[in-house]
């Protein structure tokens, strides 16, 4: 399975950005976005995560890329995930394509957020 970039593309367009607080150290959380994400070793879709930045990068396809970002504090963790349309060539199809996925990301995103809760804290 080919690395994801640790560097967000230029071309990028933000599509989502979510934030929630997690009462869970850094690495638990950590840990459990990686087993969640991981694609395994036989995937098409590029995959990183970097413990020493606390960050998971899921790109796949022509247009996706998922980041994960867990950053510490006082009271357990904040999870950041940002969901981005970096389609090189026919940029503005992106968006159209991944339609379904970008209706889907706030539901998807407080489901996971209740799993790691249930989970973790």
């Amino acid at each position: 399975m080919p690395e994801a970039p640790r560097t967000r593309p230029e071309h990028a367009e933000v599509l989502h950005e979510f934030r929630a607080h997690i009462r869970a150290r850094p690495r638990a959380v950590f840990e459990a976005i990686v087993a969640r994400e991981d694609p395994g070793p036989d995937a098409q879709s590029m995959f990183t995560a970097d413990p020493s930045a606390w960050l998971v990068i899921s790109q796949g396809g022509w247009w996706y890329r998922a980041e994960y970002r867990v950053v510490p504090d006082a009271t357990g963790s904040n999870l950041e995930y940002t969901l981005l349309n970096v389609a090189e060539t026919a940029h503005r199809f992106g968006r159209f394509t991944g339609r379904k996925v970008i209706e889907a990301a706030p539901v998807a995103f407080d489901r996971l957020v209740t799993e790691l809760r249930a989970e973790l804290e």
